[in-house]
């Protein structure tokens, strides 16, 4: 069993004893010596990352990103999350517009703290990005890494801080009720082409790593990093500038590998909405990608760099 690092240590024994679930899906809210709750600590930081975005450019698609890392029992969540966050920024240009929710231990460090990941901090984070953002002309990623259900539920847990299961019509709900516009979603998870039906809109590009009736692989102790984050978000945004050619490239690489390993395949799934194709390519056409940014937690081929963006 895993022990319980500094960081949950520092919360107090007084903090972990008094830990009381708010109703069911909820952050615990315990009372720890300095009196800020973990939900209060949770608002906190996630006011201060939107004050310290740098505003919307009139006239210039600005891309927005979210990441959650839904089950703080393995490291593989994490790694791909705070991942997200270095290629964005590194890469993709997104300049500071990054928040990240991860339920791992680690973000209880006090050097480095990071919101924990539940439906009620994706609901505030999207609702303060939704406020920030532009909605005719910016564009949010929301990128998604966790355990899926067969019954289409996304797994939040970080024990004994966390415990919840996000349907599609809670995310669906959390994206609608914030404003946010244009977006990506990409939900990589088992079973996660069931969220695709709540998802899907004009307005969208939705991105699942399994259809609804198959598994995805790569989570686990030992792992690193997931086959489908491998695939689309180490070695497709490495190689393309476009989240739809990544899908491309990752669906195909994720099927020789099922293949190579005589696993059962797990059948990516995309939706394209028919008005977020132009703004994909407007906000393409707004900057040049970065060189690629090397996955920290494991050596991962090195996808051949694009010349000047993709065609």
């Amino acid at each position: 069993m895993r022990s319980l690092p500094e960081a949950l240590r520092a919360w107090g024994a007084a903090a972990i004893a008094g830990l009381a679930l708010l109703g069911a899906g909820t952050v615990a809210a315990a009372e720890p010596a300095h009196d800020e709750t973990i939900a209060e600590r949770d608002q906190r930081l996630i006011s201060e990352a939107l004050a310290a975005m740098p505003p919307q450019r009139p006239g210039r698609p600005d891309l927005f990103v979210l990441g959650f890392a839904g089950d703080g029992n393995e490291d593989v969540f994490r790694n791909e999350v705070l991942y997200l966050e270095q290629l964005m920024d590194g890469r993709f240009q997104a300049g500071g517009r990054v928040l990240t929710l991860v339920n791992h231990f680690d973000s209880l460090d006090e050097d480095a703290p990071r919101p924990l990941a539940t439906l009620g901090n994706l609901t505030r984070a999207l609702a303060g990005i939704g406020e920030a953002m532009d909605p005719a002309e910016d564009l949010l990623l929301l990128f998604i890494t966790t355990h899926g259900t067969e019954d289409h539920e996304l797994v939040a847990e970080l024990a004994p801080l966390v415990d919840e299961l996000i349907s599609p019509e809670q995310l669906a709900g959390a994206i609608a009720q914030s404003g946010v516009g244009n977006r990506a979603v990409v939900v990589s998870a088992c079973y996660s082409g069931g969220f695709l039906p709540a998802l899907r809109s004009d307005d969208a590009l939705v991105i699942t790593a399994a259809r609804k009736d198959r598994t995805s692989f790569g989570c686990g102790a030992a792992s690193h990093v997931t086959w489908f984050g491998q695939a689309w978000l180490v070695d497709g945004l490495n190689r393309h500038d476009d989240f739809i050619a990544a899908f491309n490239d990752a669906r195909a690489a994720v099927a020789r590998r099922e293949q190579e390993e005589d696993f059962t395949a797990s059948h990516p799934q995309i939706h394209v909405g028919t008005r977020i194709r132009p703004v994909l390519d407007a906000w393409r056409a707004s900057f040049q990608a970065g060189p690629p940014v090397a996955y920290p937690w494991e050596p991962a081929p090195q996808p051949a760099s694009e010349a000047a963006g993709d065609p």
